[in-house]
């Protein structure tokens, strides 16, 4: 690709920050301006992923998601995955429950389920994903704004406590009142037509390989 500038469409679930560092460090080594388009949904990860764009671009049924980590725990119950925010938070119940020695018979089962590092471990990946959103943020989309609001924005969207659900979906209008930089993708008729053909043959022709 020649120039200097990237729109990038952006369709997933998400997945690991440390992937996604990796891609918004090459990506950003090519490409001055990029602009991300969300034709449907770019959650957890991509939704940091597009917080390293100069702007994002979200139609009426587009949406981001919280960023708050995740953690895969083997447990009684089975495979669980967990918040990083609410491993902490029951720790911290489980400290104040627990000066009660009736209720310790309760919680030792509970908190037998913790690894030796998984608290500061839940801290880490805590701190790693609002470090990388503030970071991205405040170099590419709010570069030349004064005050700053990105380590603001960061936060909002890791917190576990507003959101209740890693699986929240964030709309066009949350997101700007979040304080993002985003433009409607019904603004352009032409430029709306030609990213959702993409999308949805790219959609399509990812179906038929399955």
């Amino acid at each position: 690709m020649r120039g200097r500038e990237l729109d990038l469409i952006v369709h997933s679930l998400g997945g690991s920050p440390e992937a996604t560092e990796a891609i918004v460090t090459y990506l950003r080594s090519k490409f001055d301006d990029i602009r991300v388009i969300v034709p449907q949904g770019a959650m957890s990860a991509a939704t940091m992923l597009a917080c390293a764009a100069n702007k994002i671009v979200m139609g009426k049924h587009s949406f981001l998601g919280p960023i708050d980590p995740q953690f895969i725990l083997q447990t009684p119950l089975g495979i669980q995955i967990v918040p990083a925010h609410a491993i902490l938070d029951q720790f911290r119940k489980a400290q104040e429950e627990c000066k009660n020695p009736q209720l310790l018979s309760s919680w030792l089962p509970i908190l037998s389920q913790f690894g030796p590092a998984l608290l500061v471990q839940c801290e880490n990946a805590i701190k790693l994903a609002q470090e990388l959103v503030t970071a991205w943020l405040d170099a590419y989309m709010f570069k030349d704004k004064k005050p700053n609001p990105a380590k603001e924005i960061a936060e909002k969207l890791s917190s576990h406590s507003d959101f209740k659900s890693h699986g929240r979906h964030i709309s066009i209008q949350k997101a700007r009142e979040l304080g993002l930089n985003i433009e409607a993708l019904e603004d352009n008729h032409e430029f709306q037509e030609s990213v959702l053909s993409v999308f949805h043959t790219t959609m399509h022709t990812f179906v038929q390989l399955q």
